[in-house]
C-alpha cells in the first residue's frame, strides 16, 4: 500500500485494491444449469452492439466563378438568415446541385447554357 506521504510528493492518488471473493459455483456450470432447466439465455444478437455507420468521405476543391454569381451565395444566406436558418456556403451550395440533380437533360442543358463561359484557374494578381 501507499503511505499518504508518499502519494502526496508523487501527486498520484493511491488505489486499494479489494480482494476478490470467487463464487462457490463456477460460470460454467451456471449456464449448464440454466440451459436444462429450461430457462432461455438472452438471445445473442441483442448482446452485439449495432454496425456503426461510416462517415461519408468529404472533398475539398476550389473553382472559380464571377463575382456577382459568388455575391449570390452571401444572399441567400442573408435570406436564410431572415427565415431563422442558419446555413454555410457549403450547405447553399449543396442545395443548388441537388436541385440541378432533380431537372431533367434539356432543363440541365438549358441552364448552363445560360451560364457565361469563364477562364479557369487563379485569376491574375493586379
Amino acid at each position: 500500500m501507499t503511505t499518504e506521504k508518499t502519494a502526496a510528493t508523487t501527486g498520484k492518488a493511491s488505489v486499494k485494491k479489494l480482494p476478490m471473493k470467487k463464487s462457490p459455483v463456477p460460470a460454467k456450470s451456471i449456464t449448464k444449469a440454466l440451459g436444462k432447466s429450461g430457462v432461455k439465455a438472452a438471445p445473442q444478437q441483442a448482446a452485439k452492439k449495432p454496425k456503426k455507420e461510416h462517415k461519408k468521405k468529404v472533398v475539398r476543391d476550389s473553382f472559380t466563378m464571377p463575382q456577382s454569381e459568388y455575391s449570390k451565395i452571401a444572399e441567400i444566406k442573408a435570406i436564410c438568415l431572415k427565415a431563422k436558418m442558419h446555413v454555410k456556403k457549403s450547405e447553399v451550395l449543396r442545395a443548388g446541385l441537388k436541385l440541378l440533380a432533380e431537372l431533367n437533360a434539356a432543363q440541365l442543358k438549358h441552364a448552363l447554357g445560360s451560364l457565361e463561359k469563364i477562364k479557369t484557374g487563379r485569376p491574375q494578381k493586379h
